[in-house]
């Protein structure tokens, strides 16, 4: 599911965004809350029954510790992120569960942004970590979380829906500290172009053998053809290793 959930740029260079005609906003009004469920029919493309984002979940999350939060630009919602507070054996997290972009805004700076509006909400509520996750073939999606944000790769999850086909990595981002500098002692290369069964089966193995090694993911970029190559490397000082199983609760990134 998008945290950093940002879909492609348009070919055409977009304007930055300045940050001065912006406003940050939790989402907690009908009007916004209605905006942001047109925006992840359109950009998340949920909308057969049973799939849509509720307004009514959104309340509930701004009124029990969870996150509904947007960026506005002259009263139009143009990004938002939700998510939940969460627990497991190693502790308190916020799971963000989507964010999403408006079309022809991605490359503009908002996903950065917004994922920013969003941590000042968990901190707000005592969090300083979040998790989501995202398709482990999409290099743009990667690179965004790893090395923008500076979150790391910590869990590969087989299946993630239950169905054929979407294994998503789940990433984790500490909101106390930037990350140190990592020594890459792996890669994995996700070659250009569609991703067949034979690359998602392979991507699959080499994850599940690095990450079973006790190695994270930390850094995403472009290959030489045009595809992605992944680093990985041993967890910073003081970070745990990570625990076998995550949340079963992705993000939506498209």
């Amino acid at each position: 599911m998008l945290h950093a959930c940002v879909p492609d740029a348009p070919p055409a260079a977009p304007r930055r965004v300045d940050p001065a005609v912006l406003t940050s906003a939790v989402l907690d009004t009908a009007d916004l809350q209605d905006q942001a469920c047109a925006l992840y029919r359109q950009v998340l493309g949920h909308g057969e029954p049973g799939m849509e984002l509720n307004p009514r979940l959104l309340s509930a999350l701004v009124r029990n510790a969870g996150s509904a939060v947007g960026l506005l630009e002259a009263g139009r919602l143009l990004a938002f992120a939700h998510g939940v507070h969460a627990r497991d054996e190693h502790g308190e997290y916020h799971y963000s569960q989507s964010a999403a972009v408006a079309p022809g805004h991605q490359g503009r700076g908002l996903g950065r942004l917004l994922k920013q509006a969003q941590a000042e909400v968990v901190r707000a509520h005592g969090v300083r970590t979040m998790r989501w996750a995202y398709d482990p073939v999409l290099g743009r999606n990667a690179h965004f979380n790893l090395d923008v944000l500076g979150a790391r790769a910590r869990w590969y999850v087989d299946d993630f829906y239950f169905r054929p086909g979407t294994d998503r990595v789940v990433v984790e981002w500490n909101l106390e500290a930037n990350p140190p500098p990592a020594q890459v002692a792996e890669r994995l290369v996700v070659p250009a172009g569609e991703a067949g069964d034979a690359v998602r089966a392979r991507v699959r193995a080499r994850f599940h053998e690095l990450l079973g090694a006790g190695l994270v993911g930390v850094t995403c970029g472009r290959g030489e053809d045009g595809g992605s190559v992944y680093g990985f490397a041993p967890p910073a000082r003081g970070e745990a290793p990570p625990p076998e199983r995550p949340t079963d609760r992705p993000e939506e990134q498209p």
